[in-house]
């Protein structure tokens, strides 16, 4: 699907690392480079052509965002670095202000190391307890097992929508309902759902939600964090400098400006939010729905196919989302990799930033495949072949 328009396709290359970042259409391609050689200028400084051009472009990325994820305004939209970038800031910008010694914190050992580092310092400083959702025999989050470890004390519950090892895609609308009822917040990690599939921020009532631009097409640098505007105004900043103040003296008075600009001092990526508009409007092209319609059964055949592969462990085989894990018996993750580079095969191997999950599946490092609407069946053809080598023992084992 659209595979024309990824000049990077062009080579011999079958990509199967979506989940860690995505490949980038022409389009996108070409905005950044427009802005970098024809109107370069910085934002909000300058009251000529190109920078009132980066301004109106700049809220344009916002608008158009904020549009796609169904925020009620463009003002809960903050760009940011990353999704990491984002929670780091929702945790020590929002929650340190909030939460005291003795609140309760619930996470899954599923969670990505950006959804878990934070929290843990954060309760080192705070005197939090930090405490995982169970997972049931799929290795997957269920609203039942939400209530089970809810306690009194219970503030905050930070997890992914559908996490990047297993792929499960939680029901966060459900885990969000209960959890308000409760006075509970709610942040989301996006990461890997709002490339995949539609997303309504207001329907699904999250308190903070948090996703990046370079896994659903767009450029590496730009992050967002979406808060319920009520929230944002609580929120404190920090990152301080240009940008994001209105006046300071030196008898420390200062003002800042109001959200969402509040939280993106200094110089943005701005070449990178620019080419995120293009980023968007062409998934928004193609359509989100066509996308996870394809993609669901891309995976499918996937598994399918893969079920064919002598000593395949496949620890995800019942989830919608388009991440397979998997190890071949006897082959290290890694070497695995390495031995289908030989092939132009692009997997990802470790421990995918999910160190905890060890405890639920028993294994450190797996291979992951994570497709993309840009896949082909005969991409994954291509794969099981390597995979079936009857050499790929020795060849794996060989491969340093």
């Amino acid at each position: 699907m659209n595979r024309e328009d990824f000049p990077i396709l062009k080579e011999e290359l079958i990509y199967f690392d979506n989940g860690a970042t995505t490949l980038k259409p022409q389009c996108v391609i070409d905005a950044a480079v427009d802005y970098e050689t024809r109107y370069t200028a910085n934002a909000h400084r300058g009251e000529y052509q190109n920078s009132l051009l980066v301004d109106e472009k700049i809220d344009q990325a916002r608008k158009e965002i904020a549009k796609f994820i169904h925020a009620s305004s463009e003002r809960e939209i903050i760009f940011t670095e990353s999704a990491t970038k984002s929670l780091n800031q929702i945790i020590f910008g929002f929650f340190k202000g909030v939460l005291k010694k003795g609140d309760h914190v619930l996470l899954t050992k599923a969670e990505h190391a950006s959804n878990v580092l934070p929290w843990f310092e954060l309760a080192d400083e705070l005197n939090l307890v930090i405490d995982y959702i169970p997972l049931d025999e799929h290795l997957h989050v269920t609203l039942e097992q939400v209530k089970e470890v809810i306690q009194k004390d219970t503030k905050v519950i930070s997890i992914a929508q559908i996490s990047n090892v297993i792929g499960d895609e939680r029901p966060v609308e459900e885990i969000i309902s209960y959890a308000h009822q409760l006075g509970i917040y709610v942040i989301v990690d996006g990461a890997q759902s709002v490339p995949h599939k539609k997303v309504d921020v207001k329907k699904m009532d999250a308190d903070f939600f948090v996703f990046s631009l370079h896994k659903m097409c767009g450029p590496t640098g730009v992050g967002i964090l979406y808060g319920k505007e009520e929230h944002l105004y609580k929120m404190r900043p920090t990152c301080f400098g240009g940008g994001m103040n209105l006046s300071f003296t030196s008898d420390r008075k200062r003002i800042y400006t109001s959200i969402p600009t509040r939280f993106e001092a200094g110089t943005l990526n701005i070449s990178g939010i620019i080419a995120s508009f293009e980023a968007v409007s062409y998934l928004e092209k193609i359509g989100m729905d066509q996308i996870e319609t394809y993609e669901k059964e891309l995976k499918m055949y996937a598994l399918s196919r893969l079920q064919e592969v002598p000593h395949i462990k496949i620890y995800n085989p019942d989830t919608d989302s388009p991440i397979i894990s998997f190890n071949i018996e006897g082959i290290f993750a890694q070497d695995l990799a390495i031995y289908l580079d030989r092939y132009h095969i692009c997997v990802r191997a470790g421990n995918h930033c999910a160190k905890i999950l060890i405890d639920e599946i028993g294994i450190k490092n797996t291979c992951r495949m994570s497709l993309y609407f840009y896949n082909t069946k005969e991409e994954i053809d291509q794969l099981i072949t390597a995979l079936k080598n009857p050499n790929i023992l020795e060849e794996s084992l060989s491969v340093n």
